[in-house]
Order: structure tokens, then C-alpha cells, then sequence
């Protein structure tokens, strides 16, 4: 039998060894990179920054955190980086839509948030604190940039780190210069120890890997088991623009990369993405899986649930991703599911 026919009458009971329905659980959206600019600048401008949501609204209304890295900074003042060939700023009437949208904590240790300075970050750290949208890994210095975002719910404390493991390394902060958390694993390590001590779950977010590849590299592995080991619970990775597998390490869960979500971009590559919503119940109880189709070409940058046929084929290739990591994704006959023992 096939891995994927495998996975076809894969059915996990999950009455079986779920926990009882508990009233603090937690309920946790992560999507992939959110760029509101670039190709489908024009299509924003013109349906407005609420547009790119209205597909997933209601899957992303469904929890009680919504987490995702914000790809470029909101802003329309600083200088513009001319030494990469890619750079994005976003029109700052997409601060409210985000909120709107349901975000509750945006990542911002990537790639592109310092494309327009110094100035461009303050800007864009000024119109997340108007709406009330919390945020990690950049800042006015680098103990700024690794300060965790902290988020108290039903009695229970989450904290989110991010750190950026890409270049151009100009973007990183330092003791006197704004910028991005370099994944240093020094850093990450101290600040999830840090964390963890005061906090009941601590999310990491890491923007790594090769552009466009299936497969995490070794020192993403690397990393991503130092925070689990240091205490985080749940790592999630960012910047390959497509999907990378999902592994459980100890009691942690790591998502390597959930490639795009509303992302202003017509590449072909990235036509697939998922929705990955986790259960903190005494640890993580659940991860389900939404698959959503971000062809642009035909979603025309509104991300949309894949259903049917279609969504199976997202799962699937998701599953032979994760496999190879050692991790099982099936259905319970109406959600996707990764095969969880239970935490004691």
C-alpha cells in the first residue's frame, strides 16, 4: 500500500486519546508570510486591504490568537534599501484591515522589514501599537528586537519570539541600530529560557531556509530542536514561500515553513499553503491542518480554503513532506489532523 493510500483510510479515532474538552484551551491560527504590496498592489488599493482576508475570515475569527510574519513594513516614509533586488512597503490602511482580519501578534524578523530603514520599522511599529496588534523580533536595538511579545489569556500567558536567519545581514540589529533578532542561537536560546520562565507556552518564530524548497535544511533542523529544547512549544518557520513538512520533536511541534498566505506575488511556485490551528491544552492537544489554494493566478491574492479533491491533494503533499520527519497526517473523517500521543 502506498504512503498516500495509506493516508486515504488513515482514519484516527480521536475520541481515543484526546483530553476531555477543557474551558481554558487556547485556540492558535499560524499562517504563512503576509506581503501586501508588490504585484497585487493594485488590486488592494482598489478592493481595499480588507480584501485579502475575506476568503479565510472566518477560519481566522475561529481562534482565540491569529499569528503570522508580516513581510514588509507598513509605511510610507523612510529610505528605500537598494542593495537586494526585491523591496516592499505596504499602504498603512492595511494596520486596521490586519486587525480586522483577527491578528493578534505579527512576526516581523525577516527579509524585508528593513527595506525602507530605520524610519520605515518606526513607522510600522507606530501603526501596529495604534491598533493593538502585538509584534516580535524587530526593534529600535537589539534588545528591543528580541523582547518577547506577551499575551495573557484565560489565565494562561503565551510569549512569542522571532528571529531572522536571512540576509542581507544590514538588516539585523545591534546595540545602537534598529533592525531584525538575528537567529543567533546565543540568543534564541537565552530569550526562550527567559521566556519560559515566566510564561506557560512560548511560541518561536524563525524566517530561514531556500526560497522555494520542500525539504528544511540541516540547520533549520538545528535550530529549530535548540528552542524546542531551550522550552519552546511550538516553532514556526517562514521564507521558502512554499510549504515544508511538520515534525514532532519531544513534546514540541515544528512547523518548517507554511509558505505564503496573502502574499502580493504572481509566482507560479507558491500555490499551496495551509492554515495550521493548535490546541494548548496542558501542552499542545491538537494540530489541524486548512489547506488553501494562493495560486494568484487564480485566487487573485485572496487566499481561499481548498476544499474537495483539492484539498486532499494539499494534505497529501503535505503528508509526504512530514513524513520524512517522521510525523502522520490524517483525517478524523472531517479535519486534518497530525497524530498526537497524549501529554502527560
Amino acid at each position: 500500500m502506498s504512503l498516500f493510500q495509506k493516508f486515504t483510510f488513515c482514519v484516527f479515532f480521536y475520541c481515543a486519546f484526546a483530553f476531555p474538552a477543557c474551558a481554558q484551551q487556547i485556540v492558535l491560527n499560524a499562517v504563512g508570510d503576509i506581503m501586501l504590496a508588490g504585484s497585487g498592489a493594485g488590486t488592494f488599493a482598489r478592493m481595499g486591504y480588507d480584501y485579502p482576508f475575506a476568503a479565510t475570515r472566518h477560519e481566522l475569527k475561529a481562534a482565540d490568537i491569529n499569528v503570522g510574519n508580516l513581510e514588509a513594513p507598513i509605511t510610507e516614509k523612510g529610505s528605500e534599501f537598494i542593495g537586494k533586488r526585491f523591496r516592499f512597503k505596504t499602504s498603512p490602511n492595511a494596520s486596521a484591515a490586519l486587525k480586522r482580519a483577527g491578528f493578534s501578534v505579527l512576526t516581523l524578523a525577516n527579509n524585508h522589514m528593513m527595506d525602507f530603514g530605520a524610519i520605515g520599522l518606526q513607522e510600522t511599529l507606530r501603526q501596529l501599537d495604534s491598533e493593538n496588534i502585538l509584534y516580535t523580533g524587530a526593534g529600535d536595538n537589539l534588545a528591543s528586537a528580541r523582547k518577547p511579545a506577551l499575551l495573557s489569556l484565560k489565565n494562561n500567558k503565551i510569549a512569542f519570539l522571532a528571529y531572522s536567519l536571512t540576509l542581507p545581514g544590514e538588516f539585523y540589529a545591534k546595540s545602537h541600530q534598529a533592525g531584525t533578532a538575528p537567529g543567533f542561537a546565543s540568543h534564541y536560546r537565552e530569550d526562550i529560557m527567559k521566556a519560559k520562565s515566566d510564561a506557560d507556552y512560548v511560541v518561536v518564530s524563525f524566517h530561514w531556509g531556500e526560497e522555494r524548497s520542500t525539504k528544511p535544511k540541516a540547520y533549520q533542523v538545528q535550530a529549530a530542536h535548540r528552542a524546542i529544547d531551550a522550552g519552546a512549544d511550538l516553532v514556526i518557520g517562514h521564507h521558502p514561500h512554499v510549504l515544508q513538512g511538520i515534525e514532532r520533536y519531544k513534546k514540541g511541534i515544528i512547523l518548517y515553513s507554511l509558505g505564503n498566505f496573502a502574499f502580493g506575488s504572481m509566482s507560479s511556485g507558491s500555490d499551496t499553503s495551509i492554515i495550521a490551528r493548535i490546541i494548548f491544552d496542558r501542552g499542545i492537544r491538537e494540530v489541524e491542518l486548512i489547506p488553501l489554494n494562493v495560486l494568484n493566478a487564480e485566487v487573485r491574492f485572496q487566499p481561499k480554503i481548498a476544499r474537495g479533491r483539492r484539498g486532499m491533494d494539499v494534505i497529501r503533499h503535505m503528508s509526504l513532506l512530514s513524513a520524512q520527519l517522521g510525523t502522520v497526517i490524517g483525517t478524523d473523517g472531517k479535519r486534518y489532523l497530525v497524530k498526537m500521543e497524549r501529554n502527560e
